[in-house]
């Protein structure tokens, strides 16, 4: 059984059930639980479509919750009904560490059914309530990590939980594939290209797309550059249309994000996973985020790190600025993203400790080595053996 509720997390439960099947060989696997079109797509039946659904801050959460409530329950009576051997929760954690509690204590009331619970992805419990590791410690039986520095931080607070770093998954996406050298930057042909990357939620999109927008219309009108806005999917494209800022000028392209950061000269950017893509390219960025005034309220009092973009934690340097709630005003956007594109020196600085910070993530294979994990932990479905670390 796998929970995943957001897109990134689909793909990474896509990959690893692609993994396992390959794994586990000729051995008969049912896969079923919730996620999105590709978990579907890769033969996983679906009682919830979750993607669709996905939410960030405490007043979305608060405002469906009944909503999840229901998802809940319907998803944690099916695992009752078909008892799987494994549930891997993909990410989602305010969600699937709950689930993982209130699994283990039904599978604790059913004679002879032991799951094995594991989940894939932290947490970021380093982040803020560090409390939460000894929770995670007292339910599951694996902890997949991808971040290098993760393991340690478990073992310290929480030794009694099985962590393996198994890598990255965005090394094996673009496994092959180099950033642009500085030197041969589209602006050095001529053509300056900025792009927007508001995020992959539509509440993300509300609250970012009142301040980008007018930042963009700055870099236009001062820097002659070219605007290109790219959304995960159609349907983010229809709430970006449907809101009440000014598109003029903004090219919108839906997928191609591989292709875009690869003749972008800079990026102003939601401080998710987005952010890794672009340090994979080493496309200098600006970097935002905007919540709900109570989610921020709440959050800048339990927050423990000193940046939300993961390139910052990863170097513990500020390689991409931040402007976080207030802070990302229209002005700072635009002030930080005039820097940088009139600064070579600056951008090639910055794709050199992007490099380094790429060069942290680990070897191609982390899905094979999660899936290899996950099988170690089930007896009698060890896996075919995997070559190769994460390092």
């Amino acid at each position: 059984m796998l929970i995943a509720g957001e897109p990134s997390g689909d793909w990474l439960a896509a990959d690893l059930v692609n993994a396992l099947r390959g794994q586990l060989g000729r051995r008969p696997a049912h896969f079923f639980g919730a996620g999105g079109e590709r978990l579907q797509a890769a033969g996983v039946e679906l009682t919830v479509e979750l993607t669709r659904h996905s939410v960030i801050g405490l007043s979305d959460v608060l405002r469906h919750y009944g909503k999840f409530r229901g998802f809940f329950h319907t998803l944690l009576q099916q695992a009752i009904d078909e008892k799987p051997d494994v549930f891997v929760g993909i990410d989602f954690g305010g969600f699937n560490l709950r689930f993982a509690r209130a699994l283990r204590k039904a599978a604790s009331r059913i004679p002879g059914w032991h799951p094995r619970i594991v989940q894939y992805v932290s947490p970021q419990v380093w982040a803020s309530r560090a409390g939460r590791a000894k929770l995670i410690e007292s339910t599951h039986d694996l902890l997949l990590c991808i971040l290098p520095f993760e393991p340690g931080w478990y073992a310290q607070h929480a030794p009694a939980l099985p962590v393996e770093f198994v890598g990255h998954p965005i090394v094996d996406r673009h496994a092959g594939v180099s950033p642009t050298p500085i030197d041969s930057a589209p602006e050095a042909l001529g053509k300056i290209t900025v792009l927007l990357l508001p995020g992959s939620r539509p509440g993300e999109l509300q609250r970012h797309l009142p301040v980008l927008l007018p930042a963009a219309r700055r870099l236009r009108e001062e820097a002659g550059a070219t605007i290109r806005m790219v959304l995960p999917n159609e349907h983010l494209r229809t709430v970006a249309e449907s809101l009440p800022e000014d598109l003029t000028g903004v090219e919108v392209q839906v997928g191609g994000l591989e292709n875009a950061l690869r003749t972008a000269t800079v990026a102003i950017a939601s401080t998710g996973t987005v952010t890794l893509e672009c340090a994979w390219f080493g496309v200098p960025t600006v970097a935002l985020y905007k919540t709900s005034w109570t989610t921020y309220q709440i959050g800048r009092r339990i927050i423990q790190v000193r940046w939300l973009a993961m390139p910052n934690l990863l170097a513990n340097a500020s390689v991409m600025p931040e402007f976080i709630q207030g802070e990302a005003t229209a002005d700072h956007l635009a002030n930080s993203a005039l820097e940088l594109l009139h600064d070579s020196d600056r951008r090639m600085q910055i794709q050199e400790q992007l490099r380094t910070v790429i060069a942290s993530l680990g070897s191609p294979g982390a899905a094979d080595r999660a899936a290899a994990a996950i099988l170690r932990i089930v007896p009698g479905h060890e896996p075919t053996r995997i070559g190769g670390g994460p390092s």
